[in-house]
């Protein structure tokens, strides 16, 4: 008889949850180096516009045909992409990539927990709040100003859950998040130009800008969706909330940021608030992460 035919090697389906939030990690720290060249404003623009032109071929609308009540969504969608990724990159060029993650992270947990009256919902929103407390006393490494990008920037993810839900419901397939990108890197152009101008042509800072948006958008939606499709929502969930942490990691690997043992407590405690809100709320929220 012929030997038994070997089964292929499947990939452990948590891997694909991880590796989708390690590239987009590993995507801000290449857009951390960026910034050199291009400043925060002029990078997140090439990033935005080229994680459009991606989509845009990945979904191909062609002649989108949408009622008046789906482009309202998919404008408002857009801007809120816009105005989220525009402040994650002014925080991170003014704080570590870890802290800025993990402030960030604020936006989907408060939307796991919003309208919860259930006392231990109550106990993970104070155990964030603490962390952030001791990330935002880190002396020298954090600055007012990167801080309050980074609350708007989680203030913007908040939004975009519940604005992706929505153009989720009304636009069918990957159209609505094509569309919606587009219109954040229209919206993102005269800033992006005006802070960066001729500079942007430059061909190296191209193609890192190129490298950015694949990073950021591209690999983590094909993990994301292998992921999904073999993982329980719940579970996706928890594995999420391991961002903060590997946006540490990211950062002390690729950027040489080194962290102090209170913002690891710090960092650690949103972590634990987050899987906890995962594991207690009645649906957990799972979508992209485009920062």
């Amino acid at each position: 008889m012929p030997p038994a035919a070997r089964r292929p090697l499947e990939v452990p389906a948590p891997l694909f949850a991880l590796g989708a939030i390690a590239s987009v990690q590993v995507g801000a720290t290449v857009a951390r180096h960026l910034f050199d060249a291009l400043g925060a404003t002029g990078t997140v623009f090439l990033r935005v516009g080229f994680g459009a032109l991606i989509l845009l071929g990945i979904a191909r609308p062609l002649r989108p045909t949408l009622t008046r009540q789906q482009w309202q969504a998919v404008l408002a969608f857009g801007l809120v992409i816009a105005g989220m990724n525009f402040c994650f990159y002014q925080a991170i060029a003014r704080i570590p990539l870890g802290i800025a993650v993990t402030i960030e992270f604020l936006g989907p947990l408060a939307v796991a927990i919003a309208g919860s009256r259930k006392a231990v919902d109550f106990s993970w929103a104070a155990m964030a709040a603490i962390g952030v407390a001791l990330l935002s006393l880190s002396g020298g490494s954090v600055t007012l100003i990167g801080l309050a990008f980074a609350l708007a920037a989680a203030g913007g993810w908040a939004a975009y859950i519940v604005l992706s839900q929505r153009v989720g419901r009304l636009v069918p397939g990957p159209n609505g998040l094509a569309l919606a990108l587009t219109v954040g890197g229209i919206a993102l152009a005269p800033f992006g130009i005006a802070a960066a101008g001729a500079r942007l042509l430059n061909l190296p800072s191209l193609s890192l800008g190129l490298v950015v948006a694949v990073l950021s958008s591209a690999i983590p939606f094909s993990l994301e969706f292998a992921a999904l499709r073999r993982l329980s929502r719940r579970l996706f969930g928890i594995l999420m909330s391991l961002e903060p942490g590997m946006g540490a990691a990211a950062g002390l690997l690729f950027l040489g940021q080194r962290l102090s043992a209170r913002d690891l407590v710090g960092i650690i405690l949103v972590i634990a608030a987050s899987v906890g809100a995962t594991l207690t709320a009645r649906r957990p929220a799972t979508t992209l992460d485009v920062s």
